[in-house]
């Protein structure tokens, strides 16, 4: 990543057809092929055996060795070059403030998600530690050596908090608590506070009040899709993959009550056939719980079974974020809210100047995620970049300036008074 001006810098507004949402009825994600029985599980960096030497890499031509939690883990590149660990610059932001791990094996993750780059049914194309996640790599780093590394001034460190992702796989829930156990061993939860990212597919009640025990700070569970079709379609039998909207929701309920209130929350992504009534219902949910929600702008990830569909239109992802953003922060309620038949938002409940200043302090359309240590609304986890390029920024990484604020309302149809925009004009502003 350079700090370089975007090429083809338009800000995309309305999406396939001119929609400015993505209907249920043309986000079927495609059917997965099956994979060579030599090449399941791993097959190919198995055979071929090649011993871990540091840092890897992810490059395809290069063998992928044969790395495995809890003594390996990947980082994402944000984090990567955080640490040193990789060269280049995040445009306009200073890289991140989560050090994201990623659990990692030669077998893979073994479930089959229709959006996600680690899914199963790339086992032929692509060796598990080179396959890309929300649309960077993840290089491959020894567990201890990360630890070690942060622990050295935990206080002084660019991280405001860890994550730990687990993926589906036999040793999941075992390995996160072993490098659990290694980062705790270096690092003080209370320096750098620790959330977890679960698979709740293989968790029991144990394992939840385990990862609390050693010293976790909030846990986390991916429901992704916003209702149990889309759930089914996108994570279930639908793409032949092992995860129910049951169990998950089973474990976030076990969260709830062993982690408390504010301590618990879910992941969602935003167009992926929802309509903006579900997936805000679904945050107002998890207010009333206690929790908090995580937004993603759906954006296709190459290589994954939705790779052909269309990103969320930014009129459908601006509403969403900030009808999210008032519920989980203003007071608002879902019920406050007005809906078209479409079940797009027409009212946000708030005067009209209210929510002109909340629009216009930012906040609402930066990444959300665990927090750091600015403000409970300005997450740690700021992802630069997974759910959209720079030239069409979804999730802003940083506090959005005078003319990123201009774009938003501008793709919010709320413009001041006598104001225009120009596609790309942001970019002159801000002489890059």
């Amino acid at each position: 990543m350079t700090c370089l001006k975007p090429e083809n810098a338009t800000p995309g507004k309305s999406g396939k057809d001119g929609r400015d949402y993505n209907p249920y009825d043309i986000m079927q994600p495609r059917t997965p092929e099956a994979t060579p029985k030599d090449l399941r599980n791993g097959g190919r960096v198995k055979a071929e055996n090649v011993p871990p030497t540091g840092v890897y890499l992810p490059n395809n031509n290069i063998q992928t060795p044969w790395m495995t939690s809890p003594d390996y883990v990947q980082i994402s590149t944000a984090a990567a070059i955080t640490l040193g660990i990789m060269t280049g610059n995040m445009y306009r932001c200073a890289c991140t403030r989560c050090l994201n791990i990623l659990l990692t094996y030669p077998e893979g993750c073994r479930a089959n998600c229709a959006y996600c780059g680690l899914a199963r049914h790339r086992e032929a194309e692509r060796d598990y530690a080179d396959r890309n996640f929300i649309r960077v790599d993840w290089p491959a780093t020894p567990m201890e050596e990360i630890a070690r590394t942060v622990g050295k001034d935990p206080e002084g460190s660019p991280f405001h908090r860890m994550c730990i992702s687990m993926i589906t796989h036999p040793r999941s829930d075992e390995d996160t608590k072993t490098v659990l156990k290694t980062w705790t061993k270096h690092v003080d939860p209370d320096a750098i506070p620790i959330s977890i990212l679960s698979n709740p597919t293989t968790m029991t009640r144990k394992d939840v009040q385990d990862l609390r025990d050693m010293g976790s700070d909030i846990f986390t569970v991916a429901l992704d899709a916003a209702t149990p079709e889309l759930f089914d379609r996108t994570r279930g039998k639908g793409v032949q993959s092992p995860h129910t909207w049951k169990k998950y929701w089973e474990i976030m309920l076990e969260a709830k009550d062993i982690f408390g209130p504010q301590k618990f929350g879910a992941h969602i992504i935003v167009g992926m056939g929802e309509s903006e009534s579900e997936i805000l219902n679904l945050v107002q949910q998890l207010v009333d719980m206690g929790g908090h929600s995580h937004m993603f702008c759906f954006y296709p990830e190459q290589g994954s079974l939705m790779d052909h569909l269309p990103p969320t239109p930014r009129d459908q992802w601006r509403r969403v974020q900030l009808g999210r953003y008032l519920i989980d922060y203003c007071g608002v309620r879902v019920d406050h809210m007005k809906f078209d038949d479409e079940g797009r938002i027409i009212d946000f409940g708030l005067p009209s100047g209210e929510l002109d200043a909340i629009i216009d302090a930012g906040i609402a359309f930066r990444t959300s995620g665990c927090p750091g240590k600015f403000a409970e609304d300005i997450s740690a986890c700021d992802r630069p970049y997974g759910d959209s390029p720079p030239s069409d920024i979804a999730s802003y990484p940083f506090q959005p300036q005078k003319a990123d604020l201009k774009r938003i309302r501008y793709q919010l149809d709320r413009q001041k008074p006598g104001e225009t925009y120009e596609e790309g004009e942001e970019f002159e502003e801000l002489d890059l």
